[in-house]
């Protein structure tokens, strides 16, 4: 049998999109065989292949898709699927009132509610002109509870984290120190989570009597976890190889893309809105900004741990001022704007304050119906649009309130730093392990209920 020589041109001499080859001798089956191999090895060398990791729970709090195109084990191409909670919490504010938006905020990203119920109130508090009125005391609370929130948080997205490897003790350790701030978060709201106890003009009502002793008494515990947890992880080998490295979004890139939190100061830029743009009194408080010189998996984890010990900075400071503002008032004077309500604990629990109950059912017919029309309709707003920024514990959020001058807010919209952090997702994965998904996602620390607000 004669030899055979069958040769492919350039894409340039393709005809009609088809590719034309030369044969020169040799059997015509042993030719068309060969030519069928080649062609199968290049479309095997070119072909995508596209995987859906979701939509589930990797490394998220709530559910996400990652549609990841790989080349074996390397991820060549990754976009991010958001849409399937359908909360619609913007939309569901616009029949509600001002007061009532609380309920809804607080249930978005539902592992750090305070930072939106803050926001909110500030937000309705800047378009009623009454910032400069909320009570000193009111904030000093909302900042305790905010700097609270941001340990749990950062415990929740260190300790999952490490979950997610297959390290469950890092997890258990992390939710112990959580369920101490959670029974302080009871004590001042009676409830775990959905709050809805940072109000428009202050707050729901007062911390409880001996809730500075209690917030002293486990701050201890709380800091003892978090250095456990970090002894647990910061010399690890295992942890040090999966998390060095990997995830690395350059400064550029991350403020290209507007990620900001703990992301972006692994990155080296010390961007804290607490600092930079302060509110309820920030700026009378001692703390640093921590950054390093690389975000990364690693150095994101590491910007949590060393915010989790400034809070604790933060924590210090609110209670002695709580104990010298004690009796003070926690909301606005105005009646028009106060919530009426004057909440008690009494033998069958947290509930209505029988002397206010008394007033308005028994003494003061002008009480009750100021009670009836303020918690029915609510307050006005004046017409007109604010924009209000807190710190999050995920980076800057962001709320546009938009009001007509009715008493529900004729449009809503949040800059979730869930949601704007999400986007880097591409630029972390794209170039890595399949592996390495994991771990850089549950490094931006996403929780879904924000994203799908």
């Amino acid at each position: 049998m004669n030899a055979f020589h069958a040769t492919r041109p350039a894409l340039d001499d393709l005809i009609d999109g088809a590719p034309q080859y030369t044969a020169q001798g040799g059997d015509w089956d042993d030719i068309v065989a060969q030519i069928a191999a080649r062609d199968e090895e290049e479309r095997l060398r070119n072909d995508r292949i596209v995987v859906n990791m979701g939509p589930v729970h990797p490394s998220t709090h709530g559910v996400l898709r990652l549609v990841l195109e790989i080349d074996g084990e390397h991820v060549t191409n990754l976009r991010v699927g958001t849409g399937y909670l359908h909360t619609g919490i913007e939309k569901n504010m616009e029949y509600r009132t001002f007061t009532q938006g609380a309920t809804f905020v607080t249930r978005m990203d539902y592992v750090a509610p305070f930072f939106q119920e803050v926001a909110w109130a500030l937000a309705v508090e800047k378009a009623l002109g009454i910032t400069n009125d909320v009570p000193d005391r009111a904030n000093v609370v909302r900042v305790m509870l905010m700097e609270l929130n941001r340990i749990a948080s950062h415990l929740v997205a260190i300790g999952t984290g490490g979950n997610e490897l297959g390290g469950t003790t890092l997890m258990t350790i992390a939710f112990r120190g959580r369920e101490n701030i959670l029974r302080v978060f009871e004590m001042c709201s009676g409830l775990r989570m959905n709050h809805a106890y940072v109000r428009p003009g202050g707050l729901a009502q007062d911390i409880p009597a001996g809730t500075v002793d209690f917030v002293r008494e486990v701050m201890p515990e709380i800091k003892q976890d978090i250095h456990e947890l970090e002894l647990f992880l910061m010399a690890n080998p295992i942890l040090k190889a999966r998390f060095q490295n990997i995830g690395v979004i350059p400064l550029s890139g991350a403020m290209a893309l507007g990620l900001t939190g703990p992301c972006l100061r692994a990155a080296g830029y010390p961007m804290d809105l607490r600092k930079t743009n302060p509110y309820c009194g920030y700026e009378t408080y001692d703390f640093d900004v921590p950054t390093y010189d690389q975000s990364d998996c690693w150095n994101r984890m590491r910007v949590r741990f060393d915010e989790c010990y400034e809070s604790l900075k933060i924590v210090s400071q609110c209670l002695e001022r709580l104990e010298a503002s004690e009796g003070e008032s926690v909301m606005v004077d105005d009646p028009t704007i106060a919530w009426p309500a004057q909440m008690a604990l009494s033998t069958d629990g947290q509930g209505q304050s029988f002397d206010h109950v008394r007033e308005i059912m028994g003494s003061s017919m002008e009480s009750l119906i100021h009670h009836f029309k303020l918690v029915t309709q609510g307050f006005k707003v004046p017409a007109g649009q604010v924009y209000q920024t807190v710190e999050h514990a995920k980076g800057a959020m962001g709320v546009h309130l938009v009001s007509d001058g009715g008493t529900r807010p004729y449009r809503v919209h949040f800059r979730d730093p869930s949601f704007s952090n999400l986007q880097s997702m591409a630029m972390m994965g794209e170039g890595g392990m399949i592996a390495d998904v994991v771990p850089t996602l549950a490094s931006i620390d996403p929780v879904l209920g924000g994203v799908d607000r």
